[in-house]
């Protein structure tokens, strides 16, 4: 009996531009995919509900695919490093493959679990699939890492270009008779009672397919608009595909390699760079989420909570209009375009004087795009207490926001047609006061965190 190759789909649901399932295929042997829904693994952040719905989705596309092409997809829930090894066990599996995940947990799971197998005589090997540049690749003159964008994207454009996309395979060699699986539906990944998420499924469509789709219409259609009118939320000239990144859906390599020849591409491909620059930042900063990348923001005392604030700030009931469009169009879809993402978080934060960690776990519970290093990174950004970050004293203020870029109303009209009209706080005495509290920061001393 041949022994099968296992492969280990984590956040890269997608069978184009796969390594480790190339990797797989070509070692001549049956394959096995797995899924672990783990929520148990030390350190393992559980998903948010927008983002439970999405998996569930991507999952049963990836199963349908897989199965199409003569292979199978087994689920199994719990602790990673444990499934795996069980299931490596019950098959006889010599050789397991993954493609790698860069938070501080996912690396020590993915290290124990590769020291513990090759000690038992499995080929383990992990491959470079979600990033254009690993980030241990992308150094300073001095060999440190970068904590400014532009010299960090400069960087990455001296070195070698982006390796072209693996195609996506024709067959796959299944094992036959598949090892049991846990049914999709029992995760309970999908909202029952209620059922929240009827606007999710008006906005998107999950998987591979969809993602392909998607990137070719903004390329075809909407890049031509895309420098001119990115920041305007009612234009729809951005590319709309986070959540396909962030699941691994299309890789960052499709992406690149078919918008890298495209007249007008550069501002699209640099927001790439904005991606790979905040997974590094992870990488060397694992406790991001957590912690203020800038130490000097420790010296910073929130004020106690107003849980009334923060509701109407969740439910976009603050009386301001572009706030209250964006955190409603955040409710419905799942979604938040990026110009209007920084201004509520700037209200939350600057205005409201909310600790962006409250923001950020409500981002990371609604948005289908939320990763453990975008979301944090751009929280704070806007903070001022992360990378490149914007200044502490720089405040968006939304009213000229929208004049700017909402200026026919079009956006706001649609979100938050019916939103309270008078300010839970007024806007101009909140700035006052939060630049005042800032002080501190300016005080504090300056060192880099260990």
């Amino acid at each position: 009996m041949t022994s099968p190759s296992l492969v280990w789909f984590r956040d890269d649901l997608r069978l184009a531009d796969n390594p480790a399932l190339r990797a797989a295929i070509d070692r001549g042997e049956p394959v096995l995919a797995l899924y672990v829904l783990d929520e148990e693994s030390p350190g393992v952040r559980p998903l948010g509900g927008a983002a439970r719905w999405w998996l569930h989705h991507s999952l049963a596309s990836l199963g349908e695919r897989l199965r199409e092409r003569g292979g199978d997809l087994v689920l199994r829930r719990g602790a990673a490093e444990r499934v795996v090894r069980e299931l490596v066990s019950e098959i006889d599996a010599k050789a397991v493959f993954w493609n790698r995940r860069y938070g501080g947990a996912e690396r020590e799971i993915d290290s124990s679990l590769k020291t513990a197998l090759r000690a038992d005589g499995i080929e383990t090997v992990s491959f470079a699939g979600s990033l254009l540049h690993e980030p241990w690749t992308v150094t300073t003159g001095s060999g440190t890492h970068y904590s400014v964008y532009t010299p960090f994207w400069r960087a990455c454009l001296s070195l070698p270009a982006p390796r072209a996309p693996f195609p996506e395979p024709r067959s796959i060699p299944g094992v036959g008779d598949a090892p049991a699986s846990d049914d999709l539906d029992d995760w309970g990944l999908l909202p029952t009672r209620p059922d929240w998420a009827g606007g999710l499924r008006e906005a998107w469509e999950p998987g591979e397919p969809a993602a392909r789709r998607r990137l070719r219409r903004f390329l075809d259609e909407d890049l031509r608009d895309y420098d001119r009118a990115r920041d305007e939320p009612a234009a729809g000239a951005t590319s709309l595909l986070s959540p396909h990144l962030r699941w691994g859906e299309i890789s960052p390599f499709t992406v690149w390699q078919e918008a890298v020849g495209v007249e007008g591409a550069g501002g699209f491909l640099s927001e790439l760079g904005w991606r790979e620059f905040a997974w590094h930042t992870l990488y060397h900063s694992p406790d991001l989420a957590t912690e203020n990348l800038r130490p000097e923001f420790d010296a910073f005392l929130w004020p106690p909570l107003d849980p009334a604030h923060l509701d109407a700030w969740q439910h976009g009931e603050t009386g301001v209009p572009l706030v209250d469009a964006g955190m409603r169009e955040l409710w419905h879809t799942g979604y938040m375009h990026n110009r209007v993402r920084m201004v509520v978080a700037s209200f939350l934060v600057k205005n409201l004087l909310i600790d962006w960690r409250r923001g950020e776990e409500w981002f990371w519970d609604t948005l289908v795009d939320a990763d453990e290093a975008n979301n944090p990174f751009n929280w704070q950004w806007v903070a001022g207490s992360g990378a490149d970050a914007a200044p502490y004293f720089r405040v968006f203020n939304p009213e000229l926001q929208a004049k700017k870029f909402d200026p026919q109303n079009l956006y706001i009209s649609r979100w938050a047609a019916d939103a309270p009209t008078e300010p839970i706080v007024d806007l101009g005495e909140t700035r006052k006061a939060a630049l005042s509290a800032y002080d501190v920061v300016k005080r504090a001393p300056k060192s880099p965190r260990e």
